[in-house]
């Protein structure tokens, strides 16, 4: 459940920007009919950043309600405060959940310690399986491989989300983690590559447009079989790409409602709608991988 293709799943709003409870199922159904292996709801592409802590175990609870044991639910549970993360997390616990991804503190840039100090108490406060998740470009943090090797010892911590795009950290985090430590690249356009390298899947934005592409390329790569993987990648190159035209969700939210999979493209302040530019690149994008 922790291989593969993961999505990282947008959340689904009405024009009233309230979550959408139909376009969630919708969304969800897509997934288990195109071998999605897993949703992480809540994450940076489910606009964490803008929900409320209520809200935030809200969505969570009713994508696992949807999913129905069909399809296994991840939750995104890191905030930039440590006692807010032990919060979100010990919510979950006994849910029905089968993991959490958390993200490293943002915006107050700890040092390696407070990373390791961080995450080291978040584990202590839940069973379930953790993920950690590195994104130096959103978060001004970056996890250094050392620190995530003393961080693979800790109980209930089993792998990574690694979404710096630097293939060398494959390498860097495999040789100080033990082979049953679970690396996931966050980075759609590296992944392919990630993967050829040791990696065990991929938590992808793509994957919201393109599920039954992502998995099948997934499905590939863990069999060896690259040449063929590479011929999806590179048709689903651009999108890969130009789903970051426009911070996001931005563009993947409004790809999401072109290709009839939500109701609206709405998000919440301070994120805005896309550009007419934009909307022209993805649409020229999702073209090329044959999704319209």
């Amino acid at each position: 459940m922790f291989t593969g293709s993961i999505v990282a799943l947008v959340t689904p709003m009405d024009e009233k920007g309230n979550v959408c409870r139909s376009s969630m199922k919708k969304l969800i159904d897509y997934h288990v009919a195109n071998g999605t292996s897993a949703i992480v709801s809540v994450g940076t592409t489910g606009e964490s950043a803008t929900l409320s802590h209520e809200e935030h175990g809200d969505v969570v609870m009713l994508t696992l309600e949807l999913a129905d044991g069909r399809i296994p639910v991840i939750a995104g549970t890191g905030a930039n405060a440590t006692a807010e993360a032990i919060s979100l997390t010990k919510r979950f616990n006994d849910s029905g959940i089968v993991g959490c991804l958390t993200v490293t503190p943002y915006y107050n840039r700890p040092t390696q310690e407070g990373l390791f100090q961080h995450f080291k108490a978040i584990a202590e406060h839940t069973d379930l399986p953790q993920i950690l998740y590195n994104v130096p470009s959103r978060t001004g943090c970056d996890m250094l491989p050392e620190t995530v090797g003393r961080l693979s010892k800790v109980k209930n911590i089993i792998g990574i989300k690694e979404a710096t795009g630097n293939l060398s950290r494959v390498h860097q985090i495999k040789e100080l983690v033990s082979d049953d430590f679970i690396l996931l690249s966050g980075d759609d356009a590296t992944a392919l590559d990630f993967m050829q390298l040791g990696g065990h899947g991929v938590i992808s934005v793509t994957a919201n447009v393109a599920a039954r592409d992502m998995a099948e390329m997934c499905k590939l790569a863990a069999a060896g079989h690259f040449d063929e993987a590479r011929v999806i990648n590179q048709r689903l190159m651009p999108l890969h790409n130009k789903l970051f035209v426009e911070p996001n969700p931005i563009p993947v939210k409004w790809a999401c409602k072109e290709l009839g999979l939500v109701a609206t493209d709405t998000l919440r302040l301070p994120m805005t709608p896309i550009t007419d530019h934009g909307r022209e690149i993805v649409t020229a994008a999702l073209k090329h991988a044959g999704l319209l």
